[in-house]
């Protein structure tokens, strides 16, 4: 395998510069800025405008005709930038569905405004009780005529309070033999009568995650992507894309890069050696080092695959997997750094002495350590568990 870049891709990589130094100027990167709805909107419409949102979809539908190495020097740019990520909900999950999968008159309808930004899709798979085994679903959705009855709840779903449409998993035959089996791919407006979203807070602080329910929402059929009861064959082929997007590779790699510029800051810790005279720390960021080469030669692979004419298979679910753990392991390598500023005040866990939660104690990067810390505790779960992944890797790579 050829690591080098060609001149064209080498060239195309300084238009990628060129254009992030111009649309994601200096004064934004690094920032702590929160990822509001217009944040992520204005970045979005940002790519769309210069026909770049959407790399890795077919051009018919909006896509680049980019090669799977020149998305791998999009990616590693953005990311060297601390540019805002795309809306998955809409690239990596909703999009590819319905272009592969819906109607003509869904492609013509959903396809655009879901590339522009015009909508924002959630998530609508996990429920209680229904997460890694996600099979074991029961929102019902009951045909009415021209139209779904759905009735149920949705859990853990990100950004739910900013989403204008949910695709969801339904059950449709609640007496197909298999629990797999049964199951349709629904796209619902948010705005429907009966729709309630209530926040999750979670241990950071954050409002990212949401509960939603559905008492009676009407959905027109004509919003079923496929055949009733086939979304199982859609869910999988969705979280396929969801995984490989998951493993973060060049955002691992640029925490890590800034991580060992904090560790070597002298200054950092008045009269103390600096992380990076401890011989255990720098064990540490040697370790995450190598693995991380190592996750990075896998998507190399997988991606010379894809073009070469291959797709993506269980291999994204390796790709998860140990790029999971190496964010989980930068994150506390984080937190081992910042120390006691670190922690998060005290008013946020209840304490009435505690300081106002709007001051600051110490170095600009510890402030979120801690609430970056505890949210990276989902990575290993979402989008389907670790454990699970293994399974996968052992059936379909190992034939176990």
């Amino acid at each position: 395998m050829d690591l080098k870049f060609s001149d064209r891709e080498e060239a195309f990589r300084q238009e990628v510069k060129a254009f992030l130094d111009e649309a994601w100027p200096a004064e934004k990167r690094g920032s702590k800025t929160e990822f509001t709805r217009d944040n992520y909107l204005d970045w979005h419409r940002k790519l769309h405008a210069r026909g770049w949102i959407a790399p890795a979809w077919p051009e018919e539908y909006g896509g680049t005709g980019w090669t799977p190495t020149q998305r791998y020097i999009f990616d590693k740019e953005c990311a060297a930038a601390d540019a805002f990520p795309i809306l998955p909900f809409n690239i990596s999950m909703v999009g590819p569905v319905i272009y592969t999968f819906g109607s003509d008159e869904q492609k013509e309808r959903f396809l655009p405004p879901t590339l522009s930004g015009d909508i924002w899709w959630c998530q609508g798979y996990s429920e209680p009780g229904a997460g890694s085994d996600l099979a074991s679903l029961r929102t019902r959705a009951v045909r009415d005529g021209d139209d779904y009855i759905v009735n149920g709840s949705k859990t853990w779903t990100t950004l739910a309070q900013y989403a204008d449409w949910i695709f969801c998993l339904v059950r449709t035959d609640p007496n197909a033999g298999k629990k797999q089996q049964g199951i349709s791919f629904l796209l619902i407006d948010m705005k429907s009568p009966g729709i309630t979203v209530r926040p999750i807070i979670t241990l950071g602080g954050d409002h990212e995650v949401n509960e939603v329910f559905f008492e009676n929402v009407r959905v027109p059929a004509d919003n079923l992507v496929g055949q009733e009861n086939q979304g199982w064959t859609y869910a999988k082929f969705l979280l396929t894309h969801e995984r490989s997007n998951i493993a973060g590779v060049h955002q691992s790699w640029r925490a890590l890069d800034r991580l060992k510029q904090i560790a070597a800051d002298k200054d950092l810790y008045g009269d103390a050696p600096s992380l990076m005279e401890d011989a255990d720390f720098v064990r540490r960021i040697a370790e995450t080092e190598i693995d991380l080469t190592a996750l990075e030669f896998t998507e190399l692979r997988a991606l010379a695959r894809e073009e070469s004419g291959g797709g993506m298979g269980p291999e994204s679910s390796l790709l998860k997997i140990r790029g999971t753990e190496i964010q989980q392991r930068i994150s506390h390598m984080f937190l081992d750094a910042a120390g006691t500023y670190g922690l998060p005040f005290q008013r946020e866990l209840g304490h009435k002495e505690a300081p106002p939660s709007n001051s600051q104690v110490g170095p600009d990067f510890a402030v979120e350590t801690a609430a970056r810390y505890f949210n990276m505790r989902k990575t290993t779960i979402y989008g389907g568990t670790n454990e699970i992944q293994r399974n996968i890797i052992a059936k379909m790579i190992l034939g176990l």
